[in-house]
């Protein structure tokens, strides 16, 4: 078997296995200069072995059609000819607009065989998309067919019109949109050409841009992080050795491909490590058949890793395993936002594996803290660093200067350096926020690191808001908000949710002698917004909106009222058994903190309920009895 191959199954119980692992030189582990050459090696490995399962639509416990590695490589490389015919350039992109479906799996390795690949996240408005497509320099487009999705198509010809550069246009399911010259069928236009290796794909270098990914919805051009393929190939060897992956896995492939999550962790890794994908909707998580079937597709497929985001994880403990057996699983992994401690708790008493929870972001190309699978699971951590990253928590000044870096345990801003982080932004003028002065990516969250390397996330410096693991710049609610003639001040921030994480939700101040209903604002705020995900859940008409001595809102107090509101909410059915209160503060130890005060009653149940209530939140919870 080749190098590639079942080498990353040692032990990884703490920080000192990661050590061990750095003693052997990165390029020892992943021997190769690009990623199509790092995949013809997993398959000359495994040739037989399958790659790809995919179910038919609408019937995920349906036998599905499997696709080899050898036939997954011969598809890849007629999809990298195609592109090649259609005049690719190896630094011009290949934009995708797909669900989770074999000929994304196609468009992503073979775009990154001759060209960048730029997956689009499909629920964005046109307008979004073409901003994303123009910023990555997109010549060719991949797109879904009407008959597939009507939505879908005419998101895409919004980008075709919309940008005459592009040289080709390959649709997925096409019918009359394709005029057999520029907009052309993707299956049978794939299938003429060669599955022979592309002229050029074997000599790509170490530090050759493959893969541009959107970072979260902005009002502009979205932020572009370029992945090399000297990151893509480290986090081969990193989140390999954090996963153990090998030949023996098998991963529902049920994350989308837009993100890092779906196209690295669970994707281009699991793959070069020899695992198996297995496809079961085109909808992948989202679709409701997934999930209730779950147990039953670990059954069917000899499922080894429970890999799913946390609002995933909460829906899980709904569906009960029942008869299924699903022994092969050998551990668990979550990421994208904060998981809740109760819900890690019980996913992993439910399927009977360790629920260990990452930290990763697009501009890392995937994770760079992981729960040590081998070592005693400490629920609320992301783990300690993987290989060939360094991760610490500093004081920053105003102009992202490192003052000085966090004690043990001490809350800072967390910073990273090491091969898997992008060289800078696409977009120059982004880069001068995002590194230190000595070159350190500023990740924006607040942490603290233990004396046994385990890092805690606390909060977040910057504004995102993480509704389901996908981020949220609250801009987009301020300045539709600001466009009102009534509105004064607007800020959003997420509002705890048990589901989803977060829920976007906003505060205005109104001019004076101007007046507007919040109902008003909601619905014109939702005309203006870009990205539904981002459409506020709730609007507050306030008095007076929290300033700092600069005169700048002041979030945090927000936050804390948005907290208090929930807590309280959830409490008033506990309030006829005692005197509840909810308050909320600041914590050097956890950011926020929600103590909640309760005098008289039982408080043995009292206790347990509350647990039950507050426990799926990812905001910490302490309770103060008094009799």
């Amino acid at each position: 078997m080749t190098a590639t191959l079942n080498k990353f199954t040692a032990s990884f119980a703490g920080l000192s296995d990661v050590e061990k692992f750095e003693a052997t030189a990165i390029e020892d582990w992943v021997p190769y200069q690009n990623i199509y050459q790092a995949f013809c090696d997993t398959v000359a490995a495994v040739p037989d072995k399958p790659a790809l399962v995919a179910a038919p639509p609408g019937d995920p416990m349906a036998d599905g059609v499997t696709i080899s590695y050898s036939q997954l490589l011969g598809r890849v490389n007629q999809t990298a000819h195609l592109f090649k015919s259609a005049g690719l350039q190896p630094d011009e992109t290949v934009t995708y607009l797909l669900p989770l479906c074999p000929q994304a799996i196609f468009t992503m390795l073979g775009a990154e065989a001759v060209g960048i690949v730029n997956a689009v996240n499909p629920m964005l408005e046109p307008e979004h998309i073409l901003g994303i497509a123009k910023a990555a320099n997109a010549t060719v487009l991949v797109a879904t067919g009407r008959a597939l999705s009507p939505e879908l198509w005419e998101k895409a010809a919004y980008v075709i019109e919309h940008m005459p550069s592009l040289k080709a246009v390959f649709v997925l399911g096409g019918g009359d949109e394709c005029d057999g010259e520029k907009i052309k069928p993707f299956d049978q236009s794939m299938a003429v050409q060669e599955a022979t290796t592309p002229e050029g794909a074997l000599d790509r270098g170490m530090d050759e841009v493959v893969g541009y990914y959107h970072t979260g919805g902005t009002t502009g051009v979205p932020k572009l992080a370029p992945h090399t393929n000297r990151m893509q190939l480290s986090q081969i060897a990193s989140t390999g050795f954090g996963m153990t992956y090998s030949t023996e896995d098998s991963l529902l492939a049920g994350l989308p491909l837009f993100h890092i999550s779906g196209s690295i962790v669970a994707g281009l890794v699991p793959l070069l490590n020899g695992g198996k994908l297995v496809i079961a909707s085109p909808m992948g998580f989202r679709d409701p058949l997934v999930i209730g079937n779950y147990w039953r597709l670990v059954e069917k497929y000899g499922i080894t890793i429970l890999g799913a985001v946390p609002t995933m994880l909460s829906a899980l403990l709904n569906i009960p395993v029942g008869d299924a057996n699903i022994s092969t699983l050998r551990v668990g992994l979550t990421g994208g936002s904060a998981a809740p401690v109760e819900v890690l708790k019980a996913i992993s008493d439910l399927s009977g594996v360790n629920m260990l929870e990452g930290y990763g972001m697009t501009e890392v190309t995937s994770f760079t803290t992981m729960q040590p699978p081998h070592g005693e699971p400490r629920f609320g951590s992301v783990g300690t660093r993987l290989p060939f990253v360094d991760i610490k928590a500093v004081m920053l000044d105003e102009n992202n200067n490192v003052t000085r870096d966090a004690g043990v345990d001490e809350i800072g801003i967390i910073v990273m350096k090491g091969i898997c982080v992008m060289p800078g932004y696409v977009q120059e003028e982004y880069n001068a926020n995002a590194f230190t002065n000595e070159g350190w990516l500023i990740s924006g969250d607040l942490g603290r690191i233990d004396a046994d390397g385990y890092l805690w996330l606390t909060g977040r410096a910057k504004d995102l808001i993480i509704r389901s693991g996908h981020n949220i710049d609250p801009s987009i609610i301020e300045e539709a908000l600001h466009e009102h003639p009534a509105v004064e001040l607007a800020a959003a921030i997420g509002r705890p949710d048990n589901y989803t994480g977060e829920m976007p939700i906003a505060f205005v101040q109104l001019k004076p002698d101007m007046s507007a209903t919040a109902e008003e604002l909601q619905d014109f705020a939702r005309e203006r917004i870009p990205e539904r995900a981002a459409n506020p859940a709730d609007l507050h008409i306030i008095d007076v909106m929290p300033l700092t001595g600069v005169g700048k809102i002041f979030k945090p107090a927000l936050r804390q009222q948005a907290v208090e509101a929930v807590f309280s909410a959830e409490m008033e059915p506990l309030r006829s058994e005692a005197d509840i209160s909810v308050s909320v503060s600041n914590s050097n130890l956890h950011g926020t903190l929600a103590t909640v005060a309760v005098k008289g009653g039982d408080e043995a149940s009292l206790r347990a309920e509350i647990k039950d209530k507050l426990g799926p939140y990812t905001v910490k919870h302490e309770v103060v009895w008094s009799a």
